[in-house]
């Protein structure tokens, strides 16, 4: 499981450091897409896999399912880390996320998602009083 927030920062070439806790599960590839809130999702393959055949069970006669497959996985780069642990980050997907230089990695379970930082700063701004005041289930079954 992908846990935590770690503040790498993009290099003149595009490549970001993956958290040194993230790498042994990357090593071997990774995929790299389009996420919600303008962030970027990376999977290891074998999840990316698991979650595209799921998406792909959605009803085709729904256009919001085929608008969000479409985008999800077009803009999906399969990238391998190299031996330093650097990932090169798509210019298409560095222009969707606004990623410039600093940079917020955080673990979201079976993902990583990749933030300018200062859009993440705002997201927590915007989402955790919310989260503190929370007082209804927010997940069925969980608490």
């Amino acid at each position: 499981m992908f846990l935590g927030t770690h503040t790498p920062r993009l290099d003149d070439k595009g490549r970001l450091f993956l958290p040194a806790k993230f790498r042994d599960r990357l090593a071997d590839g990774l995929v790299m897409t389009k996420g919600q809130e303008r962030c970027l999702y990376v999977y290891d393959v074998a999840e990316f896999t698991r979650v595209a055949t799921a998406m792909q069970q959605g009803p085709t006669s729904s256009k919001a399912v085929r608008d969000y497959v479409r985008v999800f996985l077009s803009g999906a780069s399969d990238e391998v880390p190299d031996k330093q642990g650097r990932v090169t980050v798509p210019p298409p997907l560095r222009a969707y996320a606004g990623l410039t230089r600093d940079c917020t990695v955080i673990g979201a379970g079976n993902r990583v998602e990749v933030w300018d930082t200062k859009a993440w700063e705002a997201y927590l701004v915007r989402s955790e009083a919310a989260f503190a005041e929370q007082s209804e289930e927010v997940i069925p079954g969980l608490f």
